[in-house]
């Protein structure tokens, strides 16, 4: 029998939300963490499928932490040397790509034999861009399976020097390599070939690492350059900040059928990207108030956009979505990289469309949406992929309803994350 979730109409939305910490800094934060020689007490850790994974990576080597909080508040003793493992040991890590990306270039830095592995979609995830750059480097890495995908072992061997990265799949290759890179024997300068993803993830890394005492350059994002066998430093305590692709739900939800939600964790000063989110609603119509760690969204006329979406990958996804409450037809262009995510997302949200009745196309890189005048009530498919059970949660603010298949695929980022969209909400 299939797991699913009815949601029924909802005829205003209005609140406050907290936000969970964000994915992307928590396991940043977390291996940073536990390269240093010292205590790291971090507060705001997000609670998930992911960092889950992440925690218990560096636990099976010999990191020593503890929690608190209700898992939100970690204390972790750094000792880079725990990454140079005495014995072969294998890792599973699920559908993290946050997690065995820079786990694998952390590990190539040390003679190891480690294998990294994950589940089936993993297995389906591109990974040679990254290994052929760790390769350049000196590391000694084997595909277990098929060639350019996980599973992969290490062992060990990377030292630095000139590198050349393909950055046009995913901007996790060149974060792996950021992290690493510092504490490689040699100095290090990373070519980027071809257009750089998302860059505003690179700038969160660049940024954290910064917090951990090691300063990166870069010109333009097209050659980077860091120093090399330096050490990580603690800053001691640090809060993680909301999770601004969660934010996006939230906010949308308020520009569709509000009242006035209040998202509370990102706002002006926060380092995400997916901030911007708020900019691109707000072009569409919604009104947005900004305060330095909050964001307010308030309903208004929605109309299309056409817009390049490439640095907010994620958060692109509910445009999609807020597309169907607006009048016209929306492009999202540059977004090639959804096809590498935890599923096809283009595929999948094409498909998914047009079940509730969108005049959908979908292109190579790009996708156009044009909404019907009548939403059907539809049973949407999940595809194991958070994100799209979390999007399509938004199809209840029209006056069908919706049926989510396989909601607990939430875990991965946000477990709790259909008990807060449901505080905001008043039924019919």
């Amino acid at each position: 029998m299939q797991n699913f979730l009815k949601l029924n109409p909802v005829s205003f939305v209005n609140g406050i939300i907290y936000l969970p910490g964000s994915k992307s800094i928590s396991n940043r934060v977390l291996l940073l963490s536990a390269l240093t020689n010292g205590t790291t007490t971090i507060s705001n850790l997000l609670d998930s499928e992911d960092t889950q994974y992440m925690l218990s990576a560096l636990k099976k080597i010999g990191i020593f932490y503890s929690l608190s909080d209700k898992n939100k508040t970690c204390y972790i003793h750094g000792n880079s040397q725990s990454f140079e493992v005495k014995h072969p040991i294998s890792l599973f890590l699920g559908n993290a790509g946050t997690a065995i990306r820079p786990l694998l270039s952390a590990f190539s830095l040390y003679t190891n034999n480690v294998t990294l592995t994950g589940n089936n979609r993993m297995h389906e995830r591109p990974i040679k861009h990254l290994v052929n750059a760790l390769q350049q480097g000196g590391a000694i890495i084997e595909y277990k399976n098929n060639l350019g995908y996980p599973p992969v072992s290490t062992k060990g061997g990377f030292i630095g020097g000139l590198i050349t990265l393909n950055g046009s799949i995913s901007s996790q290759f060149l974060t792996s390599l950021l992290i690493i890179a510092p504490l490689a024997l040699k100095n290090t300068t990373i070519f980027i070939k071809g257009n750089l993803v998302s860059k505003p993830y690179i700038d969160i890394t660049i940024k954290l690492i910064k917090l951990f005492g090691i300063d990166i350059r870069h010109d333009s994002y097209s050659v980077f350059y860091i120093t090399g066998n330096q050490q990580y430093k603690t800053p001691g305590n640090y809060t993680i900040e909301g999770d601004a692709s969660s934010a996006s739900y939230f906010l949308a939800a308020a520009a569709i059928k509000g009242g006035s939600v209040k998202v509370v964790g990102v706002g002006k000063k926060s380092i995400q990207g997916d901030i911007k989110f708020a900019t691109v609603l707000e072009k569409m119509g919604a009104i947005i108030n900004w305060g330095d760690s909050f964001i307010i969204s308030t309903k208004s006329k929605l109309k299309a956009i056409d817009l390049d979406m490439n640095h907010i990958p994620d958060a692109a996804m509910t445009i999609a979505i807020v597309a169907l409450f607006a009048q016209g037809t929306t492009i999202l262009r540059n977004i090639y990289n959804w096809r590498v995510k935890e599923t096809d997302r283009l595929s999948a949200m094409t498909k998914e469309l047009k079940k509730v009745g969108a005049i959908v196309k979908e292109g190579k890189d790009f996708l156009s949406i044009t909404p019907t005048d009548s939403l059907k009530s539809a049973e949407i498919n999940t595809y194991d992929d958070h994100r799209m059970a979390m999007c399509f949660s938004l199809l209840c603010l029209s006056n069908v309803g919706v049926k989510i298949i396989n909601p607990n695929c939430v875990i991965k980022t946000y477990p709790k994350y259909f008990q807060d969209f449901l505080t905001i909400c008043k039924s019919q």
